[in-house]
C-alpha cells in the first residue's frame, strides 16, 4: 500500500485530486490547450502512472476539471450574496462577485473548457451553473418588487456578460464597476423605493 499523507486513504486521495485539479486549471489557464498527463504529473509532482488512479483518460481529466470550475465559480457567488445585508446588496454583490471573478481569470478558464471540454458535460455544466446563479439572483429582485424577475435577472445577467468582455479585454476591474454601478444602482434603488412605499416604509 502507497504511503499517504493523511490520517486516512479518502483524505489522501481528495488531497491529491485537489493538487491535481489546481495543477490542471493552471496550466489550461497558461497555455489554453487541455493539459497532457505528462505536463500535469510533473507540475503536480507525481509519477506520471499515478495519474490514472485518479483520471481514466484525458477526456475524463477533462470532465472532472469542469466538474470543479462551474460548481465553485456558483458557491463563490452564493458566499457573496448571502454576506449581503438586504436584497438590493444581494444583487449588487451578485454582479460584483461575478466581475471580481473575470478579473481573476476564472471566465476564461471556463471559456476554454467549454471549447475544448466534452460538449455534454460542458454544455450540462453550463446550464446548470447558469441555472444557480440566476435562480437567487432573481429571488432577490423579485424580492425587491420587480414586475418580471426572471427578465429582470437576464438583463442583469446581460450587463455582466458585456462588463466581463471589457475586462477580459483589459478594461480595469474599478473602471469597469463604476460604469456597471451607474447602471445598475438606479434600478436597484428604484425598486427599493417603490417597496417601501408599497409597505408604507417612506
Amino acid at each position: 500500500m502507497p504511503r499517504i499523507s493523511a490520517p486516512t486513504v479518502a483524505e489522501h486521495r481528495a488531497a491529491q485530486m485537489r493538487v491535481l485539479l489546481d495543477a490542471a486549471r493552471s496550466l489550461l489557464a497558461e497555455t489554453g490547450r487541455p493539459p497532457t498527463f505528462a505536463a500535469l504529473a510533473e507540475r503536480a509532482g507525481l509519477a506520471r502512472p499515478s495519474l490514472y488512479q485518479y483520471f481514466r483518460s484525458a477526456d475524463d481529466l477533462l470532465l472532472a476539471m469542469v466538474e470543479d470550475v462551474f460548481p465553485r465559480w456558483s458557491a463563490t457567488v452564493a458566499r457573496a450574496m448571502d454576506a449581503a445585508p438586504d436584497d438590493r446588496d444581494r444583487v449588487v454583490a451578485y454582479v460584483r462577485a461575478n466581475l471580481e471573478l473575470v478579473a481573476q481569470g476564472e471566465h476564461a478558464l471556463a471559456t476554454a473548457l467549454a471549447t475544448i471540454g466534452p460538449t455534454n458535460a460542458v454544455m450540462e455544466g453550463s446550464r446548470a451553473m447558469h441555472d444557480e446563479l440566476v435562480r437567487p439572483l432573481g429571488d432577490a429582485l423579485q424580492a425587491l418588487g420587480a414586475r418580471d424577475a426572471a427578465r429582470s435577472a437576464e438583463l442583469v445577467n446581460a450587463v455582466v456578460n458585456s462588463a466581463s468582455r471589457m475586462i477580459e479585454f483589459g478594461t480595469p476591474l474599478d473602471d469597469v464597476w463604476s460604469s456597471v454601478e451607474e447602471l445598475v444602482a438606479p434600478f436597484l434603488d428604484r425598486l427599493a423605493d417603490e417597496r417601501g412605499d408599497a409597505q408604507g416604509l417612506r
